[in-house]
Order: C-alpha cells, then structure tokens, then sequence
C-alpha cells in the first residue's frame, strides 16, 4: 500500500484524545485542528515538501465511544476522504469504570468488534488507506483492571486490522515502550488524555505506520 500523496484528503476520527479542542462542525487547518496529535500531524506533514499538499481534517468528538462513531461513521464517508485513521476504544471501557450504574453506556467487548468491523467494511474500498490506532492506557502495571480490559479491546481492534488488510498503529506498544524510558505522568496526567509529549508521540508513530518514513 503506497503511503499518503499530495492532494490527499486524510480525515482523522476519535474521541477527546483526537478532538482536542477542535472547531465545529469540521476541525480544518490551519486553525481548526485542535490542540493535540491531529494537529501535529499536520504541521509534521506541511512541513516536508513532498506532502506539504496533504489536507487534514480532524472529526473527533469528546466522550464518543465506538457506537457514537458508528452512528455518525456517515459523516466522515462524505467528506471524501482518501484516507482515514480511527482511535476509538478507551470510552467503550471507561464507561464501565466511571459510570457502573449505567451500562448502556459502555460497549461490551462483542459490540466493539461488530461496531468497528461494520465501519471498516463500509470505508475500506472507497479510500486509498484506513489505519486503525488502538486504544491505550498509560500504564505500566498490566495488571490494572482497566489496563487489563483496554488490552482485550486492543487486541481486537488488531484481529480486525490484519482480517481486512487495513493498516494498524499498535499505539499502546509504543507507549510502553516510551515508559521504559519516560515516566507515565510526563505522557498522560490521568492514563488517557496525552501530554503534548504525549501527543507528540503519537503522531510521530501514525505517520510512521502510514508513511513508512523516520519522523524526527
């Protein structure tokens, strides 16, 4: 699969992580974009000539699970993108942490799988490029309950990846792998919501998974 051209259209959907402070209703450049990975991305790719062409476009929503996505899966399909990235996943476990007294809230595990297997199916053959970003949760005791549960949504997020032959941006392994050197508190202040570090990070490993290039 070759990487993004100039003259792409790369739309970027998630939830408060990809959102970060966006404008309504479509976070464009050069403005737009918001405060975190998105944003970055843009500026990483405006900044090298040969992909300086390549429009970004930031749909995250704060609070949005895998089911809001899906509800709203229409919106990012009529922008035209040639390429979309997803990261969607955490809100689908934290609601079964944060709001126990409602578990319509959250989406079990079987939902996730379905939700994002029927995105994919739909996207996958109108765009030149579908990379799915796993979940994370910035910490290193793996034994931590919603550690433990973001690692099985990860892990399908994945399965459904190499099923369908979409790209997959293991973004909890390179976070792990940047805590063996970074204290956690310096990437996230509450394991979910990334630093600008953090952010940084993150769109350094998005680009590198789509381009196939080094990304100083």
């Amino acid at each position: 699969m070759a990487g993004m051209q100039r003259g792409d259209r790369l739309v970027m959907v998630g939830d408060s992580i990809t959102d970060a402070g966006r404008e309504r209703p479509v976070g464009r450049a050069p403005h737009g974009l918001g405060c975190g990975y998105v944003g970055l991305v843009h500026a990483m790719l405006a900044s090298e000539r040969a992909w300086s062409g390549i429009e970004v476009i930031n749909l995250g929503v704060s609070g949005d699970t895998s089911r809001d996505v899906r509800q709203r899966w229409h919106e990012v399909l009529d922008l035209g993108p040639t390429w979309i990235t997803l990261m969607i996943g955490v809100n689908d476990v934290w609601r079964q942490f944060d709001r126990p007294d409602a578990p319509e809230s959250a989406v079990t595990l079987d939902q996730y799988r379905a939700f994002l297997e029927e995105m994919v199916i739909s996207a996958k053959d109108s765009v030149k490029g579908l990379c799915l970003l796993t979940p994370f949760y910035l910490d290193l005791d793996r034994s931590h309950p919603m550690r433990k549960m973001v690692d099985t949504y990860r892990e399908a997020m994945t399965g459904i990846a190499y099923a369908h032959g979409v790209l997959h941006c293991d973004t909890q392994m390179m976070f792990d792998r940047s805590m063996d050197e970074i204290p956690p508190e310096t990437l996230s202040s509450d394991g979910v919501h990334p630093t600008l570090l953090g952010h940084y990070l993150l769109a350094k490993h998005v680009l590198t998974t789509m381009q196939d290039a080094d990304w100083l």
